[in-house]
C-alpha cells in the first residue's frame, strides 16, 4: 500500500527520463567478441564531458555573488574559530593533566614535536667570523667573479672551514656541510656543494692564487699588527696518488720527509717569527733542489716587505743549510736582505773552520746555562765566500752542541758493535763454502764494511798464518775516528748582519722550527697529504685553500696566546666540538633552535674568542690603499701626529 503511494508521488518527468535510458541500452548494437580488438566500453551510453567544449553547467554564473562571498567568508571564519577553540580546549585539558601529575611536560613537548635534528656548531662561528675579518670571500669574488647561484668565495670558505674542522675528501664535503649550522648562515642547500662544484672553484682560483693570497695576507698582517723583522723559510714535500703524466708540478724527486718512490710536489713557506704566521708560499716541482728555490723566495719576500712598508734591511730571513752557498751569500747582499743560515761545509776552508778550535776553547764561551751533554757553546769566526770573481766575508759562529755530540757518539758506538758482529760471522764461516780462500774471505769482509755507515772507521785483512790457516783480523782507523769525534756536534752558522751577537744568532736559529711546526699542522691537523687530485690547476687551487686554512689556524692561535690563553687552535676546536644546535619542527610548521648547554670553561673560552674577533675587526690605524697596477695596494702608515680616536 505504502509502495503504491510512493510510486504515485514520482513525477512523470522522472518516468520519462528512466524510459529514455532504457531505450538507449536496448537500441545499442551488439558487438561480437574479438581478441584482437579492444573491448568496447562497459557503459556505451554514458556521455563524458570535454572541458574544452565549455562549462558542464552553462547556466551557472561565472562569478559568485557578494551574498555568497559573504556567506563563504563567514563560514571560513567560523571554521578557523572552531580550530582555535579545539586547540585551546586541548591545551587546557593537557594543562590540567600536567597540574594533576597525570601528564609530564616531556610528554606534552613530544606530542607537539614533529621532528628534531642535531646540527654541529662547535668552533664554526669563530672560524667563520675570522675568515670574514680576513675578507676571504670578498677577495676571491673580486678576482673570480661568477654569475652562478653559489659564488666562488662561498665555496672556498666552506672548503677552508672543512680543512680546519673535519678534513674530508671533496666528494664528502656536502655531507659534512649538511650536518652543520653553516646551512643556516649561508642559506644555500648543501647539495650545491658537490665535488664538481668544488672542482670548478679550484680551477677558477688557480688563475689568481698570487693576487688572492696577497690580499688576504695583507688583511692579516694589518689587523694583527704582525712583526716582520724575523722570517723563517723552509720547504716540504706533499705526496700524490696517480700517474700525472702531463703535470709540470708532480714528479719523482728527493725529499727528506717522503719516500723516493712517491710522486710529489714541493711547497716553500715563509712564516713570521711573531706567532709563526704564514706570509708567503711557493709551489715547486718535486725534482726541484731546495737551493734552487732560495733566490725566487728572496724576490717574493722583498716584494712583500716593500708592499707593507717594511724596510728590507730590517728583516732577517732564517733558513737551514739548504739556504746558503757561495752564490746565495752574494745574492743576499745584492738584494740588501739580511740572512742567518746554517752552512754545509763543502769547501776545504769551511771544513777547517769546524775543527780549528779544540773543545776546551768552546767551554769558555757557553750559549746556555746547561753543561755536559745538555750544554751549547760557540766560537765566533769569519766565513769567506767566492763566486764568479767576487768575494764577500760574513760573520760566522761555530756551535758545539752537547745533545748532538752525545747522540752522534752513541749511535756510532752502536753501529760499530753491529759491524763487529758481522765481521765475527764472516770469521766463523772460514773453511765453509765461499769462504775457503783468502780472497773470498777478504771480499766478504769488505762487503760488510762497505755496507755499514761506520765502515770508513774500520779496516779488515784476511791472511794465512804459519800453520796455513786462513785468518781474519780487523781494527779501528784511529786517525779517521779521532777526526770524526772532533767534528761531533759542531755546525756552522753564518749571517751578513754584523749587528747580531753570538747569543742572538744562536737563539734565532733555534727558533727556526716554527716553520716546521706549521708543516706538521698542515699534514696532521689539516691533513693535506696525500693529495688525490689529477690536474695542475686543481693542485694549485687546493694548495691555496690549505695555505688559507693554515693562515687562519696560525692567526687565531697567536691572538689567543697574546690574550694569556696557552692553547693551540686544534685544542680550541676540540674544546668546542660538542657545541651543537637542536632544530625542532612542530606540527604547526614552526621551528625552534636551541644550543646545547655550555659549561663554564666553554663560556669563558667563547668570551675570549669574541673579544679577539672584535679586536681584529678594529685596524691598528687608518690605512690609505693606493692601487699599483698588478701589485698589491700599498698600505701607507698614518701621518705624523695622527692618533686613533678611542
Amino acid at each position: 500500500m505504502h509502495l503504491i503511494t510512493r510510486f504515485r508521488q514520482i513525477p512523470a518527468s522522472a518516468w520519462f527520463l528512466w524510459a529514455t535510458v532504457c531505450l538507449v541500452f536496448i537500441a545499442a548494437p551488439a558487438v561480437e567478441y574479438d581478441r584482437n580488438v579492444e573491448s568496447p566500453p562497459a557503459l556505451t551510453g554514458v556521455v563524458t564531458h570535454d572541458p574544452q567544449s565549455g562549462s558542464l553547467v552553462p547556466w551557472q554564473p561565472a562569478h559568485r555573488s557578494r551574498r555568497w562571498l559573504r556567506k563563504e567568508f563567514r563560514w571560513q571564519i567560523h571554521r578557523a574559530w572552531q580550530r582555535v577553540h579545539r586547540r585551546a580546549a586541548l591545551i587546557k585539558h593537557l594543562t590540567q593533566l600536567m597540574l594533576k601529575g597525570a601528564l609530564t611536560m616531556a610528554a606534552v613537548v613530544d606530542m607537539l614535536t614533529r621532528s628534531q635534528l642535531r646540527r654541529q656548531m662547535g668552533a664554526l662561528p669563530v672560524l667563520y667570523a675570522l675568515l670574514e675579518v680576513l675578507q676571504v670571500r670578498k677577495a676571491i669574488n673580486r678576482h673570480c667573479p661568477t654569475r652562478a647561484e653559489v659564488d666562488h668565495g662561498t665555496v672556498a670558505v666552506v672548503m677552508v672551514l672543512n680543512r680546519l674542522m673535519a678534513p674530508r675528501p671533496l666528494y664528502l664535503i656536502a655531507d659534512w656541510l649538511a650536518r652543520t649550522v653553516l646551512v643556516y648562515q649561508l642559506g644555500i642547500p648543501a647539495a650545491k656543494f658537490n665535488d664538481d662544484r668544488l672542482a670548478r672553484t679550484l680551477d677558477a682560483i688557480s688563475q689568481h692564487t698570487r693576487d688572492i693570497w696577497q690580499d688576504i695576507v695583507h688583511q692579516a698582517l694589518l689587523r694583527a699588527d704582525v712583526d716582520l723583522s724575523v722570517i723563517f723559510y723552509d720547504l716540504t714535500a706533499f705526496a700524490l696518488h696517480g700517474s700525472y703524466a702531463d703535470s709540470k708540478h708532480v714528479n719523482f724527486g728527493f725529499a727528506h720527509n717522503t719516500p723516493m718512490n712517491k710522486r710529489k710536489f714541493k711547497a716553500g713557506l715563509d712564516v713570521a717569527a711573531d706567532g709563526n704566521i704564514p706570509t708567503e708560499y711557493g709551489l715547486w716541482a718535486g725534482r726541484t733542489a731546495d737551493m734552487a728555490t732560495v733566490q725566487e723566495n728572496m724576490d717574493r719576500l722583498c716584494h712583500l716587505l716593500r708592499d707593507h712598508g717594511w724596510s728590507v734591511q730590517e728583516t732577517v730571513i732564517i733558513g737551514d743549510r739548504a739556504n746558503l752557498n757561495d752564490k746565495l751569500a752574494i745574492a743576499y747582499d745584492d738584494r740588501g736582505l739580511r740572512y742567518l743560515a746554517g752552512l754545509q761545509p763543502q769547501k776545504k776552508a769551511h771544513r777547517e773552520l769546524l775543527v780549528s778550535y779544540p773543545d776546551e776553547q768552546f767551554y769558555a764561551l757557553p750559549l746556555n746555562d746547561e753543561r755536559g751533554c745538555k750544554g751549547y757553546w760557540g766560537r765566533p769566526c769569519q766565513v769567506t765566500f767566492k763566486h764568479e770573481g767576487r768575494q764577500v766575508t760574513h760573520r760566522g759562529l761555530v756551535v758545539l752542541s752537547g745533545p748532538m755530540r752525545s747522540a752522534l757518539r752513541k749511535g756510532r758506538v752502536t753501529k760499530l758493535r753491529a759491524l763487529r758482529q758481522e765481521l765475527k760471522e764472516v770469521q766463523t764461516k772460514i773453511g765453509r763454502p765461499y769462504h775457503r780462500t783468502v780472497e773470498a774471505v777478504q771480499k766478504r769482509a769488505d762487503t760488510r764494511i762497505k755496507r755499514s755507515s761506520v765502515g770508513k772507521f774500520v779496516r779488515a785483512k784476511a791472511y794465512t798464518d804459519e800453520q796455513g790457516q786462513i785468518r781474519l783480523r780487523w781494527w779501528l782507523d784511529r786517525h779517521t775516528f779521532l777526526l770524526a769525534i772532533q767534528k761531533d756536534g759542531r755546525y756552522l752558522l753564518v749571517t751578513n748582519d754584523w749587528r747580531l751577537s753570538m747569543q742572538r744568532m744562536f737563539d734565532l736559529y733555534r727558533q727556526k722550527d716554527g716553520v716546521e711546526k706549521r708543516f706538521k699542522v698542515s699534514k696532521s691537523d689539516l691533513k693535506v697529504s696525500p693529495i688525490y687530485l689529477h690536474k695542475d690547476e686543481r693542485i694549485e687551487g687546493m694548495l691555496l685553500i690549505n695555505m688559507l686554512a693554515l693562515l687562519a689556524y696560525s692567526l687565531l692561535e697567536r691572538q689567543v696566546r697574546q690574550n694569556g690563553l696557552q692553547m693551540t687552535t686544534r685544542r680550541i676546536i676540540e674544546k668546542l666540538e660538542h657545541l651543537d644546535v637542536i632544530e625542532t619542527l612542530c606540527w604547526d610548521g614552526s621551528m625552534l633552535y636551541r644550543v646545547v648547554p655550555v659549561d663554564e670553561e666553554q663560556a669563558l673560552l667563547l668570551q675570549i674568542l669574541a673579544r679577539i674577533l672584535v679586536d681584529l675587526r678594529r685596524p691598528r690605524w687608518l690605512h690609505l690603499l693606493l692601487p699599483a697596477g698588478d701589485t698589491l695596494p700599498l698600505a701607507l702608515p698614518p701621518p705624523r701626529g695622527w692618533q686613533v680616536a678611542a
